[in-house]
C-alpha cells in the first residue's frame, strides 16, 4: 500500500506563501489520481486540490485561485503552491491518492501550516 511523508509546512504571515511536497512510497504512485487535503482543528478533513494521472487539475471553490496543485511521477512526488495564505488557511495537510472517489493510500502524518501575523 502507498505511504506519504508530507513536508513543507511551517508559520508564515499572512499573504506569505508555502509549497508542500507529498513524497509517495514505492512506485504506485504515477497510476493514481492523487490529492491534497487539509484537516483545521475541530473540522472535518476536506479536499482542497486534485491532479489526475495525466495532469489534469480541480480545486475546491473556496480557494478563489491562490493554490496550485502538481505533481513529479518520476519522483513520486506531489506539490502543493500555495500563495497569499490567511488564517483559514490553517490546518494539517495531507495527501493521498484515489481510486475513484476513494482514497486508498495510507494517510500520514501531514504537515502544519500555521498562518497567523
Amino acid at each position: 500500500q502507498v505511504q506519504f511523508v508530507e513536508s513543507g509546512g511551517g508559520l508564515v504571515q499572512p499573504g506569505g506563501s508555502l509549497r508542500l511536497s507529498c513524497a509517495a512510497s514505492g512506485s504506485l504512485f504515477r497510476f493514481y489520481d492523487m490529492g491534497w487535503f487539509r484537516q483545521a482543528p475541530g473540522k472535518q478533513r476536506e479536499l482542497v486540490a486534485s491532479i489526475t494521472r495525466g495532469g489534469i487539475t480541480n480545486y475546491a471553490d473556496s480557494l478563489q485561485g491562490r493554490f496550485t496543485i502538481s505533481r513529479d511521477n518520476a519522483k513520486n512526488t506531489g506539490y502543493l503552491q500555495m500563495n497569499s495564505l490567511n488564517p483559514e488557511d490553517t490546518a494539517v495537510y495531507y495527501c493521498n491518492i484515489f481510486s475513484g472517489v476513494v482514497t486508498v493510500g495510507l494517510w500520514g502524518q501531514g504537515t502544519q501550516v500555521t498562518v497567523s501575523s
